[in-house]
Parts: C-alpha cells; structure tokens; sequence
C-alpha cells in the first residue's frame, strides 16, 4: 500500500504531485529533511535524557519532601506507566491529525511539566506530574519517527534512523552523569528545569521548520472502544511486571493482572476486527518482517535493559564508583552506539536489514557473556571491553529494528508503527528488569545462606536473612553498624561474590535472550513502504 504525501520541491520544469490534504508544499527550511532531523533530536533527547537523569536525583527529592521508598519508586513508575500505556493512542493521534502538531504538543506539555515538578513542593505533586511528562513523552516520540519517516526517502531513511537512535543513546547514557553534575553542583530542581530551555528550542524549531505530511487515506475516526480495551491491557501488564519483585512471581495478584492483561488484549483484537477504522489495523502483522521487527525490539530490549540494570549496582556498590564515575565508565558503551548507529544505517541501506540486525544481537549475546564474567577485581579495560562490544551490537539492532517496524507500515499508519517501535522496547525493558531481577533474586535466596555459614560468620534470624538478601540483590553489604572491622569485610566479601553469582546468571539468561532474538532477526527485511514516504527534495 502506497500514499502520496507533500512534495516541496521539483526540478525545472517538473510538475509537483498533488499536496496531501492538511499539508502543504514547504518554503525554504520548511520541510527540509535534515533539519527537520536535528529538530525532532532535539525534542527527542529531552525525553530520553528524563529517563536515566531522574534516578539519579531520587536521592535528593527523598530528603528534600521527605519520601518514603515505595513513593520514590512511583516517581518512575508513574512516569512509565504513562508513557507505555498511551504510546500506540498517541500515534494514531498524530496519524489523524498530522505529526507536526502532536510533536509540538508533546514538546510543550513535557517541557511545562517538568517545569512544574521543579516547583512542587510535596511528593504527590511529583508523581502526579510524572504522570503528564509520560502522556506528553508519548504524544512526541512516535510523532517524531512518523515525521523522519514521511520526510525522508527510502535510501536515506536508514541513515536517518541511524542518527536519531544515536541521540537516543547518547542522552540515555548522559543522564546519569549530567544528572550527577546537577544535583551535587545546583539542586534536585535543576535535573527538570533544564528540560524548559531545550523544550522551547525544539518548539521554536518545529514551528519553523517542521512541516504537517499527512497520507490521503489517514484516519479520520477514533476507536474509542478499542483504545480503552488496549490502554486497560497495557496497564494491566505494565502493573504486574512492575510489581512482580514486590509481590512475587507466584502471587495470586500478580497472575490476576497478567490474565486480565491477556483479556484485555484477546478483547481488543476481537472488536479490531469489527470496528470500521480500528486502532491498529490486524493486518498489521500479516508483514512477518514488522512482526519480527516488534519481537525483535521486545528482545533486545529484555537482553540491555535488563542486563544493564545489574551493571549499575555493580559498578557503584561492588566498585565503590560515584554515579558520575559509574556513568563514566559505561561511555564506551555510549560511544560506540554513537559511532555504530550512522554506520549501522548505512549499512542497513547498502545490504538490508537480515545480516547487520543478526550480527548485532550475536554482539550482543557475546557481550552479555563476557559481562557474566565480571568479578570483583576485574579492571576497566576488560569492563570497557565488554561494555563497547554491547554497544557496538545494540547499534544496528535499534536502528534496523526500528526501520522494519516503521517502514513495514503504510504511511497513513506510520505514527501507529512508531507507538508499536517505542512500546515493545518500553514492555521489553520492564520485562527484563523484571524476569532477571527474578532470577538475581532467586540465585542470591539459593546462594547467600552457604556462603554465609562457609565464611564462618554468626547465623542470622529470618528476619535478618531477608533484609541481607534484599541489600545483596542490588550488591550492598548488609554490614550493621558497629560491626569489628575483620567481620565486617567477610560479610563484604559475601556479599560481593552471592551478587556477582547472581548477575552473571542473570547476564548468561540475557544472552539466551539475545541468541534467539538472533533467530528472529533472519526473518526481517527491508521496509516494503518505505518508499511512500518523502520526496521532499532537500536532500
């Protein structure tokens, strides 16, 4: 399926294509493909610069308005909830009624949001206005995709791809560093108010240069019914798997939201195939390639994310690393994303998608191993090792995988496919998180009890044995205080080595993940729409 879409510059004597209707032919910058790039970029890294840059500042809100953990912790999930729950909704907000403007909405709304929780002064208002930065966050991230995809052409869209998923990881591996900067130099407040300036700038850039492409046949209904049925689903899975470490994997109310998430979806895909213009077409994946695009984002996200979130705890309560010295060490991961993501695009574009996305999850599957390897000796070269050849592998996955997704789609679907992109990597990070915070949890209960005893240390109470293994699952030493300095070390030491037991099991399930993702990867190709979008003629 094909659509026509605004065309805004012709050559001598040719005659330009019919605009689409809601757009219209652009004039100068108006339209232009490469600063319509650095425009949504800029949009782009304020989102996902939010999404490592917080944590950082948890500490500092928790003494400031006096939160407990439990409402720390809804600082993110709040925040996440939001966003994955309304991504699919927000891109068929902007296939209806043009991406140019659900961008800059969602620009605006995230930038005022996170001007207003600089100024709250309780932790309600924090989370509640977390919940708005997702909303926002989810109205501009698939907005963003479905304008670098109607304005690009097919030969060039790759590359494009390839440098928006290279500011993605560029900010995501930047917020933990500039959000340590912030917070120890200003205050907690300034890791939101910085979002205000970037905000203005990429809405004054969007309201100058970007321009509103919308396909002939875009949507011009809501499925109501079936964004309530899937938003419900969404929920109900999003809640089970971050409640999971809390509850436990076999609770009853854990498995009560995963088989009303199930139903939710059976719903939904039931009345899709009923309503005249459904929220996402099934015949969507009836294309094996963005099908596989989908499950591949889903892998890859559970194999990074979830390994990833170990390494963290590694580095600073094994090593003893600051959080800026912690982010520091994970830059050759940053770097050889930023390097590796044009590159992959280029490459995409030059032999298809099969080969470099294959690859880059077998890297990737190499490096989750070399990371269960980690000790506590190990030194930075070998870490950095490790850490540049994941980055090196995820490149040509987030890239390529994100290109089969959007460019599988039709046009007029575009913002949809980007929602899809944008939610299985959010469900596959939580997913990850999740599952091996499951099997960390689950190693350190089997582990920690011998390794105590065999360290001839004084045996503890249940109560005792819990609170030690919840301080070991994130590699702290559950020493109390006054303890003689001899026991004290054992206990570090214990502690230290059930940890690393449990990480590098937890990184060997990551890298299965990533070998069969390697599978699913041979079954993608390049984007049979892509081709529908642009032909802008600023290249």
């Amino acid at each position: 399926m094909t659509s026509q879409t605004t065309i805004d510059a012709t050559g001598p004597g040719e005659e330009a294509p019919a605009a689409p209707s809601g757009a219209t032919p652009g004039k100068g910058l108006r339209g232009h493909p490469w600063f319509t790039l650095i425009t949504v970029a800029v949009g782009v890294m304020m989102v996902a610069l939010d999404g490592t840059i917080v944590a950082i500042a948890n500490p500092a809100i928790g003494d400031d308005l006096d939160a407990s953990l439990s409402e720390l912790q809804w600082i993110t999930n709040a925040y996440f909830l939001a966003l994955a729950v309304s991504l699919i909704t927000a891109g068929k907000l902007g296939d209806r009624f043009g991406h140019r403007q659900t961008f800059l909405i969602g620009v605006a709304g995230f930038a005022a949001s996170s001007a207003a929780i600089g100024l709250s002064d309780t932790i309600s208002m924090v989370v509640v206005f977390r919940v708005f930065q997702g909303l926002f966050g989810a109205l501009l991230m698939p907005a963003a995709l479905g304008l670098l995809r109607a304005t690009f052409p097919a030969e060039k869209l790759n590359m494009a791809i390839g440098i928006w998923g290279m500011v993605i990881g560029a900010s995501t591996a930047g917020g933990p560093i500039l959000g340590g900067v912030l917070v120890e130099h200003v205050n907690w407040q300034s890791v939101f108010f910085i979002n205000v300036p970037v905000g203005v700038l990429a809405v004054a850039l969007g309201a100058w240069i970007l321009l509103d492409h919308r396909a002939e046949n875009a949507p011009r209904s809501f499925d109501v019914l079936g964004i309530a049925l899937l938003s419900a689903a969404m929920f109900c899975l999003v809640w089970a798997l971050i409640k999971a470490p809390e509850w436990g994997w076999g609770d009853a109310k854990t498995w009560a939201f995963i088989v009303a998430s199930l139903a939710g979806f059976g719903l939904f895909s039931f009345w899709e195939t009923k309503v005249k213009e459904p929220l996402i077409p099934l015949g969507l994946f009836r294309s094996v390639p963005l099908s596989a695009g989908v499950v591949l984002m889903v892998l890859m996200a559970i194999a990074f994310m979830g390994g990833l979130f170990f390494v963290t705890f590694y580095l600073q309560n094994v090593h003893g690393m600051s959080p800026i010295d912690a982010g520091l060490h994970l830059l050759p991961l940053t770097g050889m994303m930023i390097v590796g993501s044009p590159l992959a695009g280029a490459m995409i574009t030059k032999v298809g998608p099969r080969i470099p996305l294959a690859g880059g999850m077998a890297l990737t599957a190499l490096a989750m191993y070399g990371m269960s390897t980690l000790e506590q000796d190990t030194g930075s070269a070998t870490m950095s090792l490790w850490f540049a050849l994941l980055g090196l592998g995820l490149a040509p996955v987030m890239v390529g995988a994100t290109e089969v997704i959007v460019g599988n789609a039709p046009l007029e679907l575009s913002g949809v496919a980007g929602g899809l992109q944008q939610a299985a990597m959010q469900i596959g990070g939580s997913l990850g998180t999740a599952v091996l915070g499951a099997v960390m949890a689950s190693k350190v209960d089997s582990d920690l009890e011998g390794n105590w005893k065999e360290a001839g240390l004084p045996p503890l109470t249940p109560e005792q044995a819990d609170r030690a293994a919840e301080a070991v699952q994130v590699g702290a030493a559950p020493v109390a205080e006054g303890t003689p300095g001899a026991i004290a070390a054992k206990i570090t030491d214990v502690a230290h080595d059930t940890f690393l037991s449990g990480m590098s099991l937890a990184s060997l399930v990551a890298a299965g993940v990533a070998v069969v993702a390697v599978l699913v990867a041979l079954l993608t190709k390049r984007g049979e729409n892509a081709e529908a979008g642009a032909g802008v003629g600023h290249i």
